[in-house]
């Protein structure tokens, strides 16, 4: 009697598990765009104000995320599974930019760039609410469900 109950325990747990592992991907690309943004303000911010150097900019962020690294290695491929084809374009153009012209012409083009992500950010932290708690009640529920087949 025990060993059913703790096996059905463990069949529900294991299930909800797997449900917060498939919502994991969209709160990565929350993070992704939150950690965009956040990058996009500060350095908007150090083209108006203290126009220091990119390098010297990007070495002294102590911030950890997927974003953050791509912008510390400065690959021109961006590998990440979660964004859109369009959105890894999007990202690239971005990463290329930096740095590249004058600072009239990079302040214009990231202020320009603030509307876009403000509105990625807003849809991932949308997606992100509901479809993680969406494929965690379904993980739940199929987890029920697999018990209630089996006992």
């Amino acid at each position: 009697m025990w060993i059913k109950l703790l096996l059905c325990a463990a069949i529900v747990i294991f299930c909800t598990f797997l449900g917060y592992l498939a919502a994991s991907k969209f709160r990565a690309r929350r993070n992704f765009f939150a950690q965009m943004s956040a990058f996009n303000d500060r350095y908007i911010n150090e083209l108006t104000y203290s126009r220091r150097a990119l390098k010297e900019l990007i070495g002294e962020m102590k911030e950890g995320g997927e974003f953050f690294d791509l912008l510390k290695e400065r690959e021109p491929e961006i590998k990440l599974s979660y964004l859109s084809d369009e959105e890894k374009r999007e990202c690239t153009d971005y990463l290329r930019m930096l740095g590249a012209g004058d600072s009239h012409s990079q302040k214009n083009y990231f202020s320009a760039k603030k509307e876009f992500l403000d509105e990625k950010k807003a849809q991932s932290a949308k997606a992100a609410s509901e479809r993680g708690s969406l494929y965690l009640k379904l993980g739940l529920l199929a987890g029920l469900a697999f018990v209630i087949l089996i006992v």
